[in-house]
């Protein structure tokens, strides 16, 4: 049999029950029998789409109903079915054949269309006679007939159908296909997929949010310069360890020495003036003499303070952070000027920049751990201390600096070191964890496009 030509037959059709009906004429034309039926499975039972000629418009709603039935007959057994039976074949069930039979007389061949491992439709060859000849070679050339055609004309089918009802079908043969013997591989993987599913949603991890972390000294004193004047020395620069009390810089002490020189003397002379006004028994002159030495006196006492000051020394062990004076030496420097910053070497706090999308979250007494990019091997326990209560933007960010408290301080910490820190918050489901930042940004364009 030409299958070349039955497909031809069916390509100069572009709906499915034209190119059906066409198929049927042009089969039943080639066989010489007196009508060919197709029929697809839709809701689990064969309907009939196309009789060949044209004759389904004339056809009957009992005759179109036996012919569905022996169509599903064929399709349950997923074989060919010749009734009446041959004496050369195997056992079949022909009940609705032989129901067809009765009414309509002759002899009936049903072959299923499939496509792939799915039995989707079936095209039945009706004979007049009650043998049409139905011999094993000629069955064998008609199923390849079919075999090669059906699926064409399923694909135009369900091209044509609404895609719910594509997706009802799919899910449809999915279920059964799960549920057969051989689906176990995929309900082992769909139990997998369900379980890991339910993890996701409903298993609470802990849930941890993070930020840039800098370490700095628990306490920073700045150091100043004490008075005007000019840098002598320099005796320390950033990261020396120092002691206690120990002199960090020293300023020139020959303006002051100049300006003590100058007040003391003019203590003497106020001095002498209010002796030679006692002797002389000139009370006012006696009154404004002691006005002016006390005066000098006390810009006397102050330039002593200074030039008791005019060395910068440590307030507590520690290490000097910042201020590097090697290179200013000789420099003019103002009374308030900063020289160096000091801070402790043995304590510490951490500052997290945190988003403002994750404030809320945080609290005081929460617990986490630090990452330095020093010391990437280890991490650091932490504990929430304080929380600034105003943001600031970095790096094109809302961010909150939240301190922190260091529960291990190993020696080989810095202040100024940076690294990421990471603070347990509560314990959520993973799937909240990894969606919740997508979630909360399409509520918030909601609210803005509904608020328009």
């Amino acid at each position: 049999m030409d299958a070349l030509s039955l497909l031809a037959a069916i390509l100069t059709h572009g709906r499915v029950e034209l190119a059906a009906a066409a198929f049927a004429s042009e089969l039943a034309t080639r066989v010489g029998c007196e009508r060919v039926a197709v029929g697809f499975v839709e809701d689990r039972f064969a309907q009939v789409v196309a009789i060949s000629h044209g004759a389904l418009g004339e056809a009957r709603t009992e005759f179109l109903r036996s012919l569905g039935a022996a169509m599903d007959e064929a399709i349950d057994q997923g074989v060919s079915v010749v009734a009446p039976h041959q004496p050369d074949d195997l056992p079949r069930i022909i009940l609705a054949h032989d129901e067809l039979i009765r009414h309509q007389g002759g002899s009936v061949c049903t072959i299923p269309i499939t496509v792939g491992q799915q039995f989707v439709g079936a095209v039945s060859l009706m004979f007049p006679q009650p043998d049409g000849g139905f011999v094993r070679e000629r069955i064998q050339a008609w199923e390849h007939a079919i075999a090669l055609v059906g699926p064409v004309l399923e694909l135009m089918r369900q091209r044509e159908r609404p895609w719910r009802r594509r997706m009802t079908e799919r899910l449809r043969r999915g279920w059964h296909h799960l549920w057969s013997p051989a689906g176990l591989r995929l309900r082992v993987g769909t139990a997998a997929a369900l379980a890991g599913l339910a993890i996701l949603l409903f298993v609470p991890f802990d849930y941890r949010i993070g930020g840039n972390a800098r370490l700095e000294g628990a306490v920073q004193r700045v150091l100043v310069a004490p008075a005007d004047g000019f840098l002598k020395r320099a005796l320390a620069r950033p990261g020396d360890e120092v002691k206690a009390g120990q002199v960090l810089a020293e300023l020139a002490e020959q303006e002051l020495q100049l300006e003590r020189n100058r007040w003391a003397s003019e203590v003497a002379v106020h001095d002498n003036a209010l002796s030679a006004a006692m002797a002389r028994a000139d009370r006012a002159q006696l009154v404004i003499n002691q006005a002016k030495g006390d005066e000098a006196r006390a810009r006397l006492a102050l330039v002593d303070e200074q030039l008791g000051r005019i060395h910068v020394e440590a307030p507590f062990d520690g290490v000097v952070i910042s201020g590097d004076l090697t290179q200013s030496l000789g420099a003019p420097v103002q009374r308030g000027d900063v020289l160096m910053t000091v801070a402790p070497t043995a304590r510490y706090r951490v500052i997290v920049e945190v988003d403002e999308r994750d404030i809320g979250r945080v609290r005081a007494g929460q617990h986490g751990h630090l990452a330095l990019s020093a010391l990437p091997w280890d991490t650091l326990p932490l504990e929430i201390t304080r929380i600034t209560p105003m943001a600031k933007a970095v790096d094109g960010l809302n961010v909150f600096e939240v301190e922190a408290a260091l529960g291990a301080q190993p020696d080989s910490l810095r202040p100024g070191q940076r690294g990421v820190a990471r603070i347990l918050v509560g314990r959520e489901p993973l799937a909240w964890a990894w969606t919740h930042r997508l979630t909360e940004w399409a509520r918030i364009a909601l609210w803005g496009w509904l608020g328009h």
